[in-house]
């Protein structure tokens, strides 16, 4: 009789001990599925902050591009009417055509440091206009997406 009470005791702790197994092995499936798919929000939410560091880096990209272009431009044409003024000052023999020539000369000088000046200036401008219409909206939508999910997790809990 005691062999039997004790026989049953440990059935009864050995369905106890399946039981309590089963029970492990489905909470480690439901948190293995359960942080596959925090991973997997959690890789949205970098593919979006790496597009936007990407629309980003383009935008400084592009700006850098115009305004070393620009410089690069201006060192040329510097050059081409460095040469074309120093000829005529060396050749000419009129005087008064020689002064004539160096009045052009600071007035065109004067007038394309304007120019490449405005250049830069608006580069920088279409670049803030820029940063400001598509980087702004993108990163409002990021930040606003976060919110939503951040309110509606508050919400379920």
């Amino acid at each position: 009789m005691m062999t039997t009470v004790i026989v049953a005791l440990l059935l009864l702790a050995l369905s106890g001990f399946c039981v309590a197994y089963w029970q492990l092995l489905l909470c480690r499936r439901e948190a293995r599925i359960l942080n596959s798919h925090r991973m997997a929000a959690h890789s949205a939410i970098q593919k979006s902050r790496m597009d936007l560091l990407e629309v980003r880096n383009r935008a400084r990209l592009l700006e850098d591009s115009v305004s070393g272009g620009a410089s690069a431009v201006e060192k040329l044409h510097k050059a081409i009417s460095n040469t074309t003024f120093g000829l005529i000052d060396l050749v000419s023999r009129d005087e008064e055509f020689r002064q004539t020539a160096r009045k052009a000369r600071a007035t065109h000088d004067q007038t394309s440091q304007q120019i490449y000046r405005t250049v830069r200036t608006t580069n920088k401008a279409l670049h803030i206009l820029a940063d400001t219409l598509i980087i702004g909206k993108a990163e409002k939508r990021l930040a606003s997406r976060k919110r939503g999910k951040a309110e509606g997790s508050n919400g379920a809990e």
